[in-house]
């Protein structure tokens, strides 16, 4: 019996994980849930998954859920804020933690899991996009267990040689290809680009995912992300490492060998399967999703990216490159960015030339700690609010987002 943390239990990677727990109750319970500020929805999941501890980032929201929950007999703690997340994330009763906190939120809870030596699964990129070499030390000196949750980089750890330690020459790896559906906009005219609305960006061709991390799919900016992620996670150059559109959603990495083979893993696009891999490894479990019927697959299509339609892409290509906290700064403009135009407080290509702009107007600095890196996330997002004309409190998040 494996007992489970999720971080950002209420969020659409949340629902597929509890759906896969559900299936296997004789595998999994649930030990600690944690989210942001849907105390109804936490509430609703405490009712029916019992777990020892329930966390809220909002303080007004965990009060809530408190007075929610109180006399109702559960052997359910309430806890707040980001000492909560962190508390959720390292709870001692719980073996595995996944970590789907969207944003940088996110990050000092899954570093607790990693200096805790949890079987860590990873749903949030920021860990590895702002943590970048200091988590994957944390890591390995708490001696965690990594595994990956986008279904990319699942992917890629599915067709990588077994034992595979961040040694791609000696395991004769030549390259790793992330796929990308090219989301909403892979063929709408560039000019129209400036006008779309934050519920078009939304509308995912494939996929069904939170508001945030679908307006990254339209810019390609969860895309460049992954690459930032891939690069740490598994060791690899960023040379090595190429995105390629396919609209279909089916094959959802490759990994290229010296020998001219190339491994790919195919599956509909639904994230149960890789949480399932994950939650099983090295085993397998039935994660609910429909087999795969290839004969109706009818054909399946590759496609560059055109850098002009994603310049979000070639800005992270960019940023990786760089080094030091450029990639931070890249994380942090496009919070702001993505925030103010769902809030209707930016246009849609704002996000890109705001990203450009805080990287600009930001010297180049290093990131060798944790605290090197929030000091850079936190002026950039100052950054990225005065570029947008945007009221922020002292840690530089839009108060209107």
């Amino acid at each position: 019996m494996r007992r489970v943390s999720l971080l950002g239990a209420t969020g659409s990677i949340g629902d597929s994980t509890l759906d896969v727990i559900a299936r296997h109750p004789d595998r999994y319970s649930v030990e600690a849930l944690a989210a942001h500020r849907n105390a109804d929805k936490l509430a609703s999941l405490c009712r029916r998954f019992r777990p020892a501890v329930a966390a809220l980032l909002d303080v007004d929201a965990a009060r809530a859920l408190e007075r929610d929950l109180a006399g109702e007999g559960l052997p359910t703690r309430v806890v707040a804020g980001p000492s909560g997340l962190i508390e959720a994330a390292t709870v001692p009763g719980a073996d595995t933690v996944l970590a789907a906190i969207v944003g940088a939120a996110g990050l000092e809870p899954t570093l607790a899991a990693a200096r805790a030596g949890k079987r860590l699964l990873i749903a949030n990129k920021e860990a590895l996009v702002i943590g970048g070499a200091a988590f994957m030390q944390a890591a390995r000196a708490g001696g965690a267990t990594l595994l990956p949750i986008d279904s990319e980089h699942n992917a890629v750890f599915q067709c990588l040689p077994a034992g595979y330690e961040g040694e791609p020459a000696r395991a004769g790896i030549r390259r790793l290809i992330l796929t990308a559906s090219g989301g909403p906009f892979r063929q709408r005219a560039l000019a129209d680009l400036a006008g779309v609305t934050p519920d078009e960006a939304c509308a995912h061709p494939n996929w069904r995912m939170g508001r945030k991390i679908s307006v990254d799919s339209a810019t390609m900016m969860n895309k460049g992300l992954e690459v930032i992620e891939a690069h740490w996670l598994f060791g690899v150059p960023p040379a090595a490492i190429d995105v390629v559109i396919h609209p279909q959603s089916v094959i959802h990495s490759l990994v290229e060998y010296v020998d001219g083979s190339v491994l790919a893993q195919l599956g509909h696009p639904d994230m149960r399967t890789p949480i399932a891999q994950a939650l099983a490894y090295p085993e397998r479990i039935a994660s609910g999703v429909e087999r795969l019927d290839l004969a109706s697959l009818a054909a399946l299509s590759f496609e560059t990216p055109d850098a002009a339609r994603f310049p979000c892409l070639v800005l992270a290509y960019g940023a990786l490159a760089a080094g030091g906290a450029a990639t931070v700064v890249l994380n942090a403009a496009n919070e702001i960015a993505v925030a103010a135009f769902l809030a209707g407080r930016a246009s849609f290509s704002a996000i890109h030339a705001t990203c450009a702009e805080t990287l600009a107007r930001m010297p180049s600095r290093e990131a060798r700690t944790l605290d090197d890196a929030l000091a850079a996330d936190a002026d950039a997002r100052r950054t990225a609010c005065a570029i947008l004309q945007l009221p922020a409190d002292a840690s530089g998040i839009p108060l209107a987002a």
